[in-house]
């Protein structure tokens, strides 16, 4: 099992580098996770994000792209809830990206 090491907190992650534990999440956590992916997040990424976790909330699991794209056109207009948007977000691999820096599970349709 790998870790997220944040100052003295060592917080285990899968062999995919998601979160092992879900309620280990915070803003912290995930702005350590999108650093080691190379991004640093912007207000939008964090719409995704926060979009994302209310999705699970809601659903219990984390959205395939499809879904992911028509949630969000659905709750932020069809200008933010497109591929290209997320696909610019999230290096062209929105539903994997976005659910492991939002804390959630990896979708269990994507490879």
């Amino acid at each position: 099992m790998n870790t997220l090491n944040l100052g003295d907190r060592a917080i285990a992650l899968d062999k995919d580098g998601y979160l092992a534990d879900l309620d280990d999440w915070s803003a912290e956590v995930a702005t350590a996770l999108a650093t080691a992916e190379g991004i640093e997040l912007s207000p939008e990424h964090w719409e995704i994000l926060e979009l994302l976790r209310g999705f699970y909330d809601e659903f219990q699991l984390s959205p395939a792209t499809r879904p992911l794209i028509k949630y969000t056109a659905l709750k932020l207009g069809a200008e933010k809830g497109n591929s290209l948007h997320l696909n610019r977000l999230f290096k062209g691999t929105p539903a994997k990206l976005a659910a492991k820096l939002a804390g959630l599970p990896k979708p269990t349709n994507c490879l």
